[in-house]
């Protein structure tokens, strides 16, 4: 396994709707596992193939944050949310492209979910809480969509600016 660079917003694949997985390969699981190991080591709970300047519908969660509770890796090929609930949260959210700056986002409190497993079985389940919102960002990014898109403009804005700003410095090291 080998940890990929996380590409930092602004940057213009993370805008990009990301093509559907025909048919499962060796190299798409590699990805996976590729992208799971740099989604610890980030570390976060969440991480899509845009981030890693793939696009490919594919995304790879572990929304267990309990000390000594076993880890749940998820890998969803083409995840396509099935069911939404008219009930609502809000969560803190960041993201691994935007370090260090956080927003409240609104979204459906519970989804049910359609996924291509690494295996290439189908697989359906319902999320709520925290798997759900997290669940939801990353089909987010599928779609060409940061969480920062909710913010209001000057937010927005303001987080765009600071990214550009550390995009800068990074170059300069």
């Amino acid at each position: 396994m080998t940890k990929r660079p996380i590409l930092i917003h602004p940057d213009p694949r993370l805008k990009k709707v990301s093509a559907p997985v025909p048919d499962l390969s060796d190299d798409l699981r590699r990805l996976a596992d590729d992208m799971l190991e740099t989604m610890y080591d980030a570390p976060g709970i969440g991480l899509a193939a845009p981030q890693v300047g793939v696009n490919t519908r594919l995304i790879v969660l572990d929304c267990v944050k309990a000390e000594g509770e076993a880890p749940r890796p998820l890998i969803m090929f083409n995840p396509e949310i099935v069911a939404a609930s008219d009930e609502r949260s809000v969560y803190e959210e960041g993201c691994l492209s935007i370090p260090e700056q956080y927003g409240e986002v609104e979204r459906p409190a519970e989804v049910s979910l359609r996924w291509i497993d690494r295996d290439g079985r189908e697989q359906q389940e319902d999320f709520a809480g925290l798997w759900a919102t997290c669940v939801q960002h990353e089909i987010d990014h599928l779609d060409g969509k940061l969480f920062i898109d909710y913010l209001k403009p000057l937010r927005r804005q303001l987080i765009t600016r600071r990214m550009q700003k550390l995009k800068r410095e990074r170059a300069r090291v």
